[in-house]
Formats: C-alpha cells, sequence, structure tokens
C-alpha cells in the first residue's frame, strides 16, 4: 500500500509540475515597431533582459559572410553611454550574468540581473540598440577574437566540422544560404572597410527588427513605463528585415563526400538529410525519431552498433527545425577500420525496421515521458523562458507556442513516425560522409 500511495503521490507531483510549466505572458508592440513579451514570475528575485533581432547568417550577403555572427561580439564593444571595454564590468557589478549568441536566422542578446536591477538591463538593451560605438579599434579588437574562436571551435577543435556543420550543410543546401557557416568568412571580414558594418548596424538593428522579452520577478506596469521610457524614442534607419523565401531543390541522388580532420584519429560515418521547418508537425516527429535511433545509450543504434555488433565507439545526432528548413544528421564514431559499405547497410537496416515497423507501446510511452521531461526543463528558469518566448515569436510566428509544445508531441502518432521516417529518411535523400583523420591528399598535392 505505501509503495502505491508513493507511486501515487510521484505522478501527483509531475503532473502539477507539467500543469504549472504553463507560461502566461502578455506582448504588445510600441508605436516604432519594437514587439515587447513580458513574463510574470515571482517566485524567485531574478529578471532577464532579452533582445532577438531578425538577422542571421542567412541573411548577409555572398562576400561579406560572417557578419551576423560578428556582430554578437562587436555590440559588446561599448556605446555612447558606456565605456569601451565596460559592458561585462557593469553587469558584474550589478550582480548579473550576459550572453548572445547567433543562428542562420538570427542574434540574440540577454542579461540575467537580481530583478532590483532590471532597469538596467533595459538601459544597456537599448543602449546597445541606439547608441552603439561603431569604430576601427572595436571591429580590429573583434576580428582577433573571431579568428580565436573559428581556431578554437572549429578548425583545431576534433571533429569540429561535424558539430558545427561547416563539413555537412554546404553539401546539402546548393542554393539555400543555409550552407554557409554563421561564423562565416575570415577574408570576408578581413576585407570589409569600416562603413559596411556601420550600414550593417543601421540595417538591421533597429526597433521594428527586434523583439524585447523580461521574464521573472517584475513588476508589469512598472516595466511597461521603463520600456517606453528607455525604448519608445529609438528610431528606425531601415525598414524590417522582411525574410525572402529561398527554395533549395530536393536532393534525389546520394551526395558521397570525404572530409578530413587532422585533430581526430577515430573516423566516422555521417549521413545528413534536409528536413521540415521548425513550425512543421513533421520537424518534431523527427525529434522523436532522433531519440528513438541515436538518442543515449538505449537508442537502437546505441544498442546495436556500439553494444552488439561493437563497430561504433558513439553513435550521434543532430535534429535541428530552423525557420526555412530543417537537418536532421545521424551516424557513428567508427571502431577498428572502417567496413563502409557494412556501416551503411547497419544504419539503413535500422532506418528501414523504423519506415515500416511500428514503434512497441513501451518504446512509445518512454519518449513521450522523456519529451515532457524535457520540456519542463526548458521552462524552467526565467532565462530559458524568455530565449523561448522571444524564438516562438521571431521564428515560429506565434508566441503562444511556447505553451502548445507539448501538444504537439502528445498528438504525435506511431504512425507519424513511420509516414515521417518513409519521407525524409531515404538513401536517395541524403549526405553520405566520411570524416577521416588526416589532411585531404587533394589539397596536398595542389599546393
Amino acid at each position: 500500500m505505501k509503495k502505491i500511495l508513493l507511486l501515487f503521490s510521484i505522478s501527483l507531483f509531475l503532473n502539477n509540475n507539467l500543469i504549472a510549466q504553463k507560461v502566461d505572458f502578455i506582448e504588445y508592440d510600441l508605436d516604432n515597431g519594437l514587439h515587447v513579451i513580458l513574463h510574470q514570475e515571482n517566485a524567485a528575485p531574478v529578471v532577464t533582459v532579452g533582445v532577438m533581432y531578425q538577422i542571421g547568417a542567412k541573411d548577409e550577403v555572398v562576400g561579406r559572410t560572417g557578419f551576423a555572427h560578428f556582430f554578437e561580439h562587436l555590440l559588446f564593444e561599448g556605446t555612447k553611454n558606456i565605456e569601451r571595454g565596460k559592458w561585462f564590468d557593469i553587469v558584474s557589478a550589478n550582480g548579473g550574468s550576459n550572453n548572445a549568441n547567433t543562428s542562420q536566422d538570427r542574434t540574440y542578446y540577454y542579461e540575467t540581473f537580481p530583478s532590483n536591477k532590471l532597469e538596467i538591463g533595459l538601459w544597456m538593451e537599448s543602449e546597445r540598440m541606439l547608441h552603439p560605438i561603431i569604430e576601427q579599434i572595436g571591429v580590429d579588437t573583434q576580428n582577433e577574437v573571431v579568428k580565436e574562436e573559428k581556431r578554437q571551435r572549429i578548425d583545431n577543435a576534433p571533429y569540429g566540422k561535424i558539430i558545427y556543420r561547416t563539413g555537412i550543410n554546404p553539401h546539402l543546401f546548393k542554393k539555400h544560404p543555409y550552407g554557409r557557416s554563421v561564423i562565416g568568412s575570415m577574408e570576408d571580414l578581413n576585407s570589409a572597410k569600416l562603413d559596411e558594418f556601420i550600414d550593417f548596424n543601421n540595417k538591421y538593428y533597429n526597433p521594428n527588427n527586434a523583439v524585447l522579452v523580461v521574464a521573472g520577478d517584475i513588476n508589469v506596469d512598472e516595466t511597461k513605463k521603463m520600456i517606453a521610457d528607455y525604448f519608445g524614442p529609438i528610431t528606425n534607419n531601415a525598414e524590417r528585415n522582411i525574410i525572402q523565401p529561398v527554395v533549395e531543390p530536393e536532393i534525389t541522388e546520394t551526395r558521397m563526400v570525404t572530409e578530413y580532420d587532422p585533430n581526430i584519429q577515430i573516423p566516422a560515418y555521417i549521413f545528413s538529410y534536409i528536413t521540415p521547418k521548425s513550425v512543421d508537425k513533421d520537424a518534431y516527429v523527427l525529434d522523436y525519431i532522433s531519440s528513438i535511433l541515436t538518442g543515449g545509450n538505449s537508442s537502437r543504434m546505441y544498442k546495436r552498433m556500439v553494444d552488439k555488433d561493437k563497430v561504433a565507439l558513439q553513435v550521434l545526432a543532430f535534429n535541428q527545425a530552423s525557420q526555412d528548413y530543417g537537418t536532421y544528421t545521424m551516424g557513428a564514431l567508427i571502431k577498428g577500420d572502417p567496413n563502409w559499405e557494412m556501416l551503411k547497410s547497419t544504419m539503413d537496416d535500422e532506418i528501414k525496421t523504423l519506415q515500416t515497423k511500428l514503434i512497441s507501446d513501451r518504446e512509445f510511452q518512454k519518449l513521450q515521458n522523456s519529451f515532457e521531461t524535457s520540456y519542463v526543463q526548458a521552462n524552467s528558469s526565467v532565462e530559458g523562458i524568455a530565449a523561448s518566448l522571444a524564438t516562438y515569436n521571431m521564428l515560429q510566428g506565434d508566441t503562444n507556442r511556447i505553451n502548445e509544445q507539448l501538444d504537439i508531441y502528445r498528438t504525435i502518432t506511431k504512425e507519424d513516425i513511420m509516414r515521417v521516417a518513409k519521407t525524409y529518411l531515404n538513401p536517395n535523400q541524403r549526405v553520405e560522409l566520411k570524416y577521416l583523420s588526416g589532411s585531404d591528399p587533394n589539397k596536398e598535392a595542389s599546393k
């Protein structure tokens, strides 16, 4: 009886947690077009201020790649009222933390402060939007920072080309700008003039091209007044960045690619596919598929390739649904000398099983439980909630998707999993990448 009561208590606790995760928010526009989202959560004296701009790597022009990511660094240099190099000092002196990140689709900046420092966060982000100082010394300084980041994360990092997709996306996307690297070209950045950086800021860093999110321990009326004071007077220097759709032709036959990495000893074999964009339900189904095939030590490919056949040291998967398209990448780090045909047939066999057999009730329930837990964890902090609110609004066009995401996963059926695997994960629709140790012999021969 005690065991039954304990299980009932745990179930009740989990259900209450899931119900409590509904995120309430208020959204409105300022006269200058800035979209504002407020989420009040007074459980802890913490607040996050985030600003997301509709500018990512896909918006850059050929010959000037890397600007979006470069600005993620450049706009911490200083402003008219924040001395150069003092941004992080101000944040830490007020008990806060901050960061920024860039994707193919957007750039996001945020600070988290004790809630009594909310005004400082709003002031700093309004300064970034209104008064950035873009000068040659800052460009030169951040150019070196970005070069070092590229060296550490991609050039000299084991499997960096896979993790950051610089060795995969150019082979998947021949027309769409998702084929470009987010970090961009160092040659493009080196050759850019100061006026080009100023023009880039004027074009994209405007209120009509941004979403401001404030989440945490706030008083809504007071917060609205501060937002109006700090952001209301900011004018736009350009029209909003309207996304122009670029259609990527379907892959109709396997693209065979070999990449080399002098920083690895263990080769990898990778399959990568173009998949639906983030608003599409099938993108959620592919999250399930990723978990089934390569999601941890209990996944099908791990149990077969690592535990049973012992042909792999590890399996891997990256399912990334973006604003225009998604990508699903799966593969293995190979144990011993590669037997490419055997590895291919093994991975294809696991995909084929998913395409022709419904998964078991037990496996399906495990999937649902796992994604419900992930949903709760994603919305367990004001930082996570702020990022989600901005993302759903800007990239999916509906802020309330934050509350609908779990319901979308719950509507997925076993038949959906089979259908989506059949639709997108076929040999003639993919890039097959052999990722080898060493240097490219063709490049060596051309020297």
